[in-house]
């Protein structure tokens, strides 16, 4: 009768034992995945540079008007001033392998109070029913060139060097670009890369951990922008007005937490 009494409470106090330990196993697992999925730091690096522009592209334009009958004079002229505008360009040292010429182009001048031509269905100006009273002829040229300075400056100089030989030039437009950015973006990477490990460590060190292996990684954006500049993009920006510019890299990461 004793013995059945032993083992009617043993049996049930053993089962009662083995669930209780199984319980605390199953909740010290859950709290360990739990704890290890907790104990990540995710921050952002960056690493900024200021940049010199090593190469210009810089457009302008010339024109002349002809009347109605006058279109080949005209044509003759304007070859006339494509001499001197290349004359003037290889005078300060541009080279031919650094000017492109673009095709002239011609439009009509129509007679009337609005003498500016429309467009019809293929693309081509014309004065509809109102009467040619002359042609407007323009010619574009583009310079491309790693002397930077010597270019802005001969785009500031040139319309009014070219109006004493009666050549009405217009300076368009100034890009300013960096040929080696490519390599740039990698050796920023490194930087922000590094940048953001040691924030990491920095956050870590408040709460008495330090980081370990890092469990993601990924670049963000790449700005080139204007110096003092704040314009920011998802895409990213290239600000091409500026001789000087500043250069951001971004990277996300994250780490665990020892």
């Amino acid at each position: 009768m004793e013995t059945s009494s032993v083992k009617f409470f043993l049996i049930p106090s053993i089962l009662l034992g083995l669930s209780i330990y199984g319980s605390v196993k199953l909740g010290a697992e859950t709290y360990e995945r739990v704890k290890a999925n907790d104990q990540t730091i995710s921050v952002t690096g960056s690493a900024d540079r200021t940049i010199t522009s090593d190469s210009v592209k810089w457009t302008g334009s010339f024109g002349r008007s002809a009347d109605a009958v006058g279109l080949k004079d005209g044509n003759v002229a304007m070859k006339n001033d494509l001499a001197a505008v290349l004359k003037l360009l290889h005078a300060r040292g541009v080279k031919d392998g650094q000017i492109t010429i673009q095709p002239m182009s011609i439009s009509p001048i129509c007679a009337g109070q609005q003498n500016m031509p429309y467009y019809d269905r293929n693309g081509g100006p014309t004065c509809g029913t109102s009467s040619v009273s002359g042609y407007n002829l323009q010619q574009g040229i583009m310079v491309e060139s790693p002397n930077v300075k010597d270019v802005t400056k001969l785009a500031q100089e040139a319309p009014t060097s070219l109006v004493q030989d009666g050549i009405l030039f217009t300076s368009v437009n100034l890009e300013y670009y960096y040929t080696k950015l490519g390599d740039l973006k990698l050796e920023m990477l490194s930087e922000a890369t590094k940048n953001a490990k040691d924030r990491a460590q920095k956050i870590a060190e408040t709460t008495g951990s330090k980081i370990g292996k890092p469990q993601s990684a990924g670049m963000g954006v790449f700005q080139v922008t204007a110096p003092n500049s704040v314009d920011v993009s998802d895409y990213g920006t290239y600000d091409t007005a500026s001789m000087e510019k500043k250069v951001t890299s971004v990277v996300r990461m994250s780490f665990l937490l020892e």
